[in-house]
């Protein structure tokens, strides 16, 4: 059950920005920016970036979310998601995702956890500053975006499907859209 009173049946942060509107505004904001704005790292690069540290604080709303809007927005869909979901160091992914991937991991644990190995394997897999730079914003973003969903015990559903709707608006039109 939740910790503060939001609307019943509304999962996750969506629950939260309808309890707190002027919160609501500036985070999706933020995600707007991260997720999808100006970028050599697309979309689903980027979605996949929060799916996996989403994972990682086990959180199950963002990951689902996340899982979904990449699942729509990369080339492979699900079963890249999954791949990298299960093992990003087996997934079929490029060499520069996957260090990208294992900076974001770090940055879970902590903002010292970034090593200069880690950042120096991701530039010699081709990532640039500003892609190392967005890895670990998202990721530091993620990582507080996760622990308000949880830390206010929200409702996240179980089933893959329920996700979708919201999913296929974000991918179209993004996350200032209105749901519906």
């Amino acid at each position: 059950m939740p910790h503060v009173e939001v609307p019943p049946g509304v999962p996750g942060i969506r629950s939260l920005f309808e309890f707190r509107p002027d919160t609501a505004r500036p985070l999706l904001e933020l995600a707007e920016v991260l997720l999808r704005g100006d970028s050599s790292l697309s979309t689903g690069e980027r979605e996949l970036i929060a799916t996996y540290v989403s994972r990682l604080n086990e959180c199950r709303f963002c990951e689902m979310s996340h899982a979904s809007f990449a699942a729509l927005q990369l080339e492979g869909g699900w079963d890249t998601v999954d791949a990298v979901r299960a093992d990003p160091a087996t997934a079929e992914i490029g060499d520069k995702l996957r260090a990208l991937l294992a900076i974001a991991g770090a940055v879970r644990v902590s903002g010292r956890a970034v090593t200069d190995d880690l950042v120096a394997a991701a530039r010699a897999a081709g990532a640039t500053s500003v892609e190392i730079h967005d890895t670990v914003l998202i990721a530091a973003a993620f990582c507080m975006f996760n622990r308000y969903v949880d830390g206010l015990a929200t409702w996240a559903p179980e089933d893959r499907a329920a996700y979708l709707p919201r999913a296929r608006v974000v991918a179209e039109r993004g996350y200032l859209a209105e749901p519906g």
